[in-house]
């Protein structure tokens, strides 16, 4: 929720790449089911889903989808904003 004063208020924001690692490999094919997330498996055994991120509720629900799997989440980073699309 936006506070009153909040000079974004009603203004459209660009997405946010993050950056969720799993633990544990997931196949390419899981790219669609995490809403178009790249996936990238580590040599260390982890995956990283990684991609742009609309807002806080998108990003819940992405977490939601990786506790209804049952994969242990390791983290989850903010990369930043997403850069704007050219005309």
């Amino acid at each position: 929720m936006s506070h009153p004063d909040d000079p974004e208020r009603g203004a459209t924001r660009q997405p946010e790449s993050y950056e969720i690692r799993l633990r544990g490999h997931l196949g390419p094919e899981w790219s669609q089911w995490f809403s178009g997330m790249r996936v990238i498996l580590l040599d260390q055994g982890d995956t990283l889903l990684t991609g742009p991120v609309h807002d806080q509720a998108a990003l819940h629900g992405l977490l939601a989808r990786v506790r209804d799997l049952g994969i242990p989440l390791v983290s989850v980073r903010r990369l930043g904003a997403e850069p704007a699309e050219q005309p």
